[in-house]
């Protein structure tokens, strides 16, 4: 779908649809919505006044014009309570508007920004989460059908975004280009995930990180089995040595060569099928672990975005990537294993091996000096009963790093909440023949999970992000299908880009 701004107002635009918004409370619509109002002989009044409408967060009413504007259909999109107005509003309305948009069959539709204009939102920001939950409600992944279902619906082929005041059509344009950037890292790393594991392998997810390189500039490099084992990589290789796949160690630059810029690695988790090897997990349920590599791909989707937008920043994206089977070459509760940093550790658990492939690729971040290392993966299933499918964690070594990703939290929407590190967390991992061991059990396991990585860090601040009950969705919301939510995309885009103020 191809995207525009035009000025113009809203009223006088020939497409298929026209969307405008209501909030919660108003009984006599003002601005664009009030325009279109007056030219339908107070159409939209008389929905409210009948307590048709109400102008309720997600709530939508379909009129139409009957000639009286070119447009043959309006759609007002409830955007809630004005206190509560913010970009997941915005961005929930957008996605709601492009999907009803689909189902009318509507073939071009046209927009105003929502809360940019009453509401009082920054309409460069408003702009972006505006084609950011156009482009996400309307993302689907296709998959391997033979056949479309039968309510498939082509999606629309172009959107107008109406803006009256020429004045604000630069920031407009702004952000419609920030949008489209962070939807296409968001898309990329859905795919990534919704992707079967056969058909998403380590070598395949090290071809679509090279070719985001290319369409973007980015330096582009991937470490294999040989490599890894030169480097000394031995707990890595201990989880990757059964698959007949080769693991990858892909690395991603933004201005690779610039170290005079602050230094900031992204690490993300990158099994791309968990079995849980030796200690082999449930059978059931188990096809979800082809999304056991969300944390690899919000980094390579994070990357793609800081490279599109430019951002004054040397980013490094590690994203260690395996297979984690059974066999006879696999690893063996008991083993030990050495790091590249020189650390071993001891094999409890086969089915904690996420945090083995972070040990070595947070060994790996050292040298680049950076100003702060964080870490992406879906870990533990303690995470998921702690916060539920609401909150990723957060565990930090360092308070000004947790700061600055809560507050990226909030501003993407991609939620998080900070758990301590507490240092009794060590004594559960503690182990009597090697300087650490991969579990520490199910009492404590978030926070000794969280503690064994932190034990592979070394003289940078560093932050730890447990995603595991966010990688994958099981409802369909406006702007997050059901399936992979690229979870960690918007967090690490809205992190780079405070760090640049």
């Amino acid at each position: 779908m191809d995207i525009f701004v035009k000025q113009g107002g809203i009223v006088e635009q020939a497409v298929d649809l026209i969307v405008v918004n209501l909030f919660q409370g108003v009984t006599a619509p003002a601005g664009a919505t009030g325009a279109v109002d007056k030219a339908m002989g107070g159409a939209i009044s008389a929905i409210i006044a009948a307590g048709d409408f109400v102008g309720k967060f997600g709530e939508t009413a379909l009129l139409y014009t009957r000639g009286a504007i070119p447009a043959p259909r309006v759609l007002v999109v409830g955007l809630g309570e004005p206190a509560k107005l913010g970009a997941h509003v915005v961005r929930a309305a957008a996605a709601t508007a492009a999907r009803k948009a689909r189902d009318l069959g509507a073939k071009t539709f046209a927009t105003i920004v929502h809360g940019a204009g009453i509401g009082g939102l920054d309409a460069a920001i408003a702009a972006g989460v505006l084609v950011e939950g156009t482009r996400l409600g309307l993302y689907r992944f296709e998959g391997y059908r033979s056949k479309p279902p039968k309510d498939w619906r082509p999606s629309p082929e172009t959107m107008f975004i109406v803006e009256m005041a020429a004045d604000r059509l630069s920031a407009i344009a702004a952000g419609v280009a920030r949008g489209e950037a962070i939807a296409a890292g968001v898309m990329l790393a859905r795919d990534l995930v919704n992707t079967p594991a056969n058909l998403m392998t380590p070598t395949t997810v090290a071809e679509r990180a090279e070719a985001l390189a290319r369409a973007t500039s980015l330096h582009f490099e991937a470490l294999g089995r040989a490599e890894c084992k030169a480097l000394g990589m031995g707990i890595f290789m201990a989880v990757a040595e059964e698959s007949e796949q080769e693991p990858k160690l892909i690395i991603l630059g933004h201005n690779a060569e610039r170290a005079d810029l602050p230094t900031l690695v992204l690490v993300g988790k990158g099994v791309t099928f968990d079995s849980g090897g030796i200690s082999i997990k449930p059978g059931e349920e188990m096809w979800r672990m082809k999304g056991d590599m969300a944390g690899a791909a919000a980094v390579i989707g994070a990357l793609g975005i800081a490279a599109r937008l430019n951002l004054p920043l040397r980013v490094i994206g590690l994203a260690p990537c395996a297979e984690n089977l059974p066999g006879g070459r696999a690893q063996k509760p008991g083993d030990v294993f050495r790091g590249m940093n020189g650390k071993t550790m001891e094999v409890i658990s086969t089915d904690a091996e996420g945090r083995m492939l972070l040990a070595d690729a947070l060994a790996y971040a050292t040298r680049y000096n950076p100003a702060a290392v964080v870490d992406i993966a879906t870990l533990t299933g303690a995470q998921a009963v702690a916060l539920g499918p609401q909150a990723a964690a957060v565990f930090a070594n360092n308070d000004e790093i947790a700061a600055k990703l809560l507050a990226a939290a909030d501003a993407s929407g991609d939620r998080l909440w900070r758990l301590p590190l507490f240092d009794e967390y060590a004594d559960a991992i503690k182990s009597q023949v090697a300087d650490v061991k991969n579990s520490g059990g199910r009492t404590s396991g978030i926070g000794s999970s969280a503690k064994f990585i932190e034990h592979f860090t070394e003289g940078y601040p560093w932050a730890h992000i447990d995603m595991a009950s966010m990688a994958m969705s099981d409802e369909d919301r406006p702007a997050q299908p059901k399936g992979a939510t690229g979870y960690g995309v918007r967090l690490f885009t809205a992190f780079l880009e405070a760090w640049t103020k």
